[in-house]
């Protein structure tokens, strides 16, 4: 009864996001909407549905296009790039009837996306109090908020508006992506138009568009939003996956060239390596981290590590939502932005050299040096020799590397590095960024260098 009871609000979905083709007049997607951002640099496509044959003629400035509705009553324009101005503009469409969008903004627009921890509000952050936030009076940064809707087929449209942020419309938008588009805007002085389509508990599968076949949230929440211009996407998900162990990598690769190719550009797509966690079941969490650090192979892509950022082991979801977010936005500004001198990773394992008893690591991202995050010694490492058996080990910074070694290990093989779900590593680099879990032995990880 439940399954049906979900498959009929599925299908009541895609009946409210089909245009109303009842009436003549030209529609719009609720993407295209006043108070948006519209990307700044790229075409911009215009979309939308009318009469077939209708002529449609959209302007925006002095920049115009038209178009003929096709046989189905779809139509869609590109209008030249724009640069951000800081102005208010208008579009209007014309076609038996008009419409105008006004206060529209120039800048940089991203899309959050995945499960619980990029869905969970900014008013349930650490260090926020619930109800209105006096602080989050940013009014060129606007919101979009996709309900939480799953169709069979990609639908056309959804249920929502643009709005500007504001200590009202922030209070359930995203904090994770709140925190991302405040620092963007603060750093590049530009418009940000955040779009949040993320659901809690959801797999990554559900996101996923192949080509052939597609899940069902990205038919509802993603699909409506293509093919409007955007800059890149965030990503925070893997809660729901993490038995995949190392085949998350392949579905990761899947999600990113599916949307990728939707879109037509390979835009960043950068993701947060989830929390260590309690409650997860043996062995899972390390090959999920495992497979995640190797999605930094595919290109143009990033993580935030997350290791210090649990303030209850207990919770799956960690109450800081600042920090990840403004980690985020490090990798967009370096490495999307070209921001110079701008530290974006912590450290991420490259090579390991026996040295008689010890072990010297060697690490990408040591960005002017190591340090431990605490002052302390170092902590879970781990090391083994030839029988395999795991010892904890003493380990020293010394310049850009890090020296390893244990009592009883003489002739050591291997080295594992906060190998656990409740692990709480110090090491970091100077930046206080601080370095991803990871395993000497068969690593697969990138290093997004």
């Amino acid at each position: 009864m439940k399954r049906l009871l979900l498959f009929g609000l599925s299908l009541a979905s895609l009946f409210f996001s089909l245009p109303d083709r009842a009436r003549a007049d030209v529609k719009l997607p609720s993407v295209l909407g006043s108070h948006m951002v519209l990307q700044r640099d790229k075409p911009l496509p215009i979309w939308g549905w009318a009469d077939p044959g209708e002529a449609v003629t959209v302007k925006l400035g002095t920049a115009s296009a038209s178009a003929k509705a096709d046989a189905k009553g779809n139509w869609m324009v590109k209008l030249p790039a724009m640069k951000a101005d800081g102005k208010a503009h208008k579009l209007t469409v014309t076609g038996k009837n008009t419409i105008e969008l006004t206060d529209l903004l120039i800048g940089e627009v991203w899309i959050g996306s995945g499960q619980s921890n990029m869905q969970w509000p900014l008013r349930a952050t650490q260090g926020i109090a619930r109800g209105p936030i006096a602080s989050a009076d940013h009014p060129k940064i606007r919101l979009f908020q996709v309900p939480n809707v799953q169709t069979p087929l990609p639908a056309k449209d959804v249920k929502a508006s643009w709005q500007a942020c504001s200590p009202t419309t922030a209070v359930e938008f995203s904090g994770v992506l709140y925190y991302f588009g405040v620092k963007l805007q603060k750093e590049l002085n530009v418009p940000v138009g955040l779009i949040n389509s993320s659901w809690g508990g959801s797999p990554i599968e559900a996101w996923t568009d192949s080509g052939k076949v597609s899940g069902q949230m990205h038919n509802g929440m993603i699909a409506p939003l293509q093919p409007f211009a955007i800059r890149g996407v965030i990503w925070y998900q893997g809660e729901s996956n993490v038995g995949n162990g190392m085949k998350y990598r392949d579905k990761t690769e899947a999600l990113i060239k599916g949307w990728r190719r939707v879109w037509g550009a390979d835009m960043p797509f950068y993701f947060v390596q989830i929390a260590p966690w309690a409650n997860y079941g043996p062995g899972g969490l390390p090959a999920l981290w495992e497979a995640q650090v190797a999605s930094l192979k595919v290109p143009h892509t990033g993580m935030v590590v997350t290791t210090d950022l649990v303030d209850n082991i207990k919770d799956i979801h960690p109450g800081n939502k600042k920090d990840v977010g403004n980690r985020l936005a490090l990798w967009a500004l370096a490495k999307t932005y070209g921001k110079k001198n701008v530290v974006y990773s912590g450290p991420l394992y490259k090579a390991m050299a026996v040295e008689g008893s010890k072990v010297r690591l060697r690490f990408a991202h040591v960005a002017g040096g190591l340090k431990s995050r605490d002052g302390k010694a170092l902590t879970e490492f781990e090391i083994a020799g030839a029988d395999g058996k795991f010892v904890p080990a003493k380990a020293v910074i010394d310049g850009e590397t890090v020296v390893v070694e244990a009592v009883g290990v003489g002739s050591p093989m291997q080295v594992r590095f906060g190998w656990r779900k409740i692990a709480n590593p110090n090491l970091a680099n100077k930046e206080g960024l601080p370095a991803s879990p990871f395993r000497t032995l068969n690593w697969q990880g990138g290093t997004a260098e």
